[in-house]
């Protein structure tokens, strides 16, 4: 058996390098190409150490060069070079003293992304992070309830001539909410701009002192918020939650995509899969897949996205966030192990981003001309 060189670049064309838009071949990823008797070997390179995109690149590889040579041996040798960043002249940092704000988002509405957001939240707390918390749902704000702290009010303070909130802490996380300063009985009737100069107030013109993570509980869809939040601060990365049906799975690939627009590209750090299977409280080892059956997992692998948790339907979820407990902090349940998991990974994703990527910055946004990065 004879396989030239050119065969095989030309094989691998049809595997793609993952958030490029290019294939491994032009994307300059293949290293080197070794053809020995029935064998070939692959040096192929990725400029991120997250795992997922490594298997992806070398599954894919071995893949195409199976089918295009089924008699031959293939192997794959994957190694990882991150760009060192250039030295760039020192500008002002938006709210220095964080050192992450994580976006959580989905495309659809009640897909229990508040929930999520409020466990992943008390999780990272337990862990000996210190959390921040904006209810960025201006028109449906939530946390109050969830946190056990309706009745709150945020006091103020005078730093420097500035008058500032001091953000409202229970379970160990600083949270802020336009619930705080609203009537609960009467709906925010607001236009986009009141909404937006609400939102810039809560994460602006408070006292959060030094944070881990900022975690931002962003309105469903794709809107003027979501705008306003990335042309406001430099979003680390966002996670983004859904349910496996099929109509929640399209409305979070829109979600993706808002972030993965050039003039933003924040990244994703991973979807959460909440409401994945149902099971009874006294048939501790059934699932039911109500929704259906690994529904983000899949779309997660073909984005090429990882899939932080996923999240069962259980009634103690809801009953704990509307008493104002969130499940998490029910030691040794199913249901605060499986957030916990899904805080480890939000970790371990937010860790290798910050070491594969450039800092995100703040984008600016034109009606007529659209996002150009600042």
């Amino acid at each position: 058996m004879s396989i030239q060189r050119v065969e095989v670049l030309e094989a691998l064309k049809v595997v793609g390098l993952p958030n490029t838009g290019n294939n491994i071949v032009e994307g300059g990823a293949v290293q080197d190409v070794i053809i020995s008797d029935d064998s070939i070997t692959i040096v192929a390179m990725v400029s991120t150490p997250v795992l997922h995109v490594k298997k992806t690149v070398e599954d894919g590889i071995k893949k195409a060069l199976t089918e295009k040579f089924p008699e031959a041996s293939v192997k794959v040798t994957m190694k990882v070079e991150i760009a060192k960043p250039t030295i760039a002249p020192v500008e002002e940092k938006i709210l220095p003293n964080i050192q992450n704000i994580v976006a959580v988002a989905s495309g659809k509405g009640g897909v229990g992304k508040s929930t999520v957001t409020a466990n992943l939240a008390v999780q990272l707390a337990k862990m000996g992070f210190k959390v921040g918390l904006v209810d960025a749902d201006i028109y449906g704000p939530s946390m109050p309830i969830m946190f056990d702290v309706e009745k709150e009010k945020p006091l103020g303070k005078n730093v420097n001539g500035k008058q500032v909130m001091i953000p409202v802490e229970n379970y160990g996380v600083k949270m802020l909410s336009i619930g705080f300063f609203t009537d609960p009985d009467q709906a925010v009737a607001w236009r986009g701009s009141m909404a937006t100069k609400a939102l810039k107030q809560i994460i602006f013109d408070a006292e959060w002192g030094e944070l881990d993570f900022l975690l931002l509980d962003l309105p469903p869809g794709t809107g003027d918020i979501h705008l306003t939040l990335v042309q406001s601060v430099p979003v680390t990365g966002a996670v983004v939650v859904s349910t496996p049906q099929a109509v929640a799975l399209a409305d979070a690939r829109k979600g993706v995509s808002l972030f993965k627009m050039d003039a933003i590209n924040v990244p994703v750090l991973g979807f959460v899969e909440n409401m994945a299977y149902f099971t009874p409280e006294e048939l501790p080892d059934n699932k039911y897949y109500i929704f259906g059956k690994d529904g983000t997992k899949n779309l997660a692998k073909d984005m090429g996205i990882p899939l932080l948790a996923e999240i069962p339907l259980v009634q103690s979820i809801r009953e704990a966030g509307d008493v104002g407990r969130p499940a998490s902090l029910q030691e040794g349940t199913p249901v605060a192990e499986a957030f916990y998991k899904m805080a480890q990974n939000v970790v371990t994703e937010t860790i290798a981003r910050n070491e594969s990527l450039p800092p995100t910055k703040k984008v600016e946004m034109s009606e007529t001309a659209g996002c150009t990065a600042n």
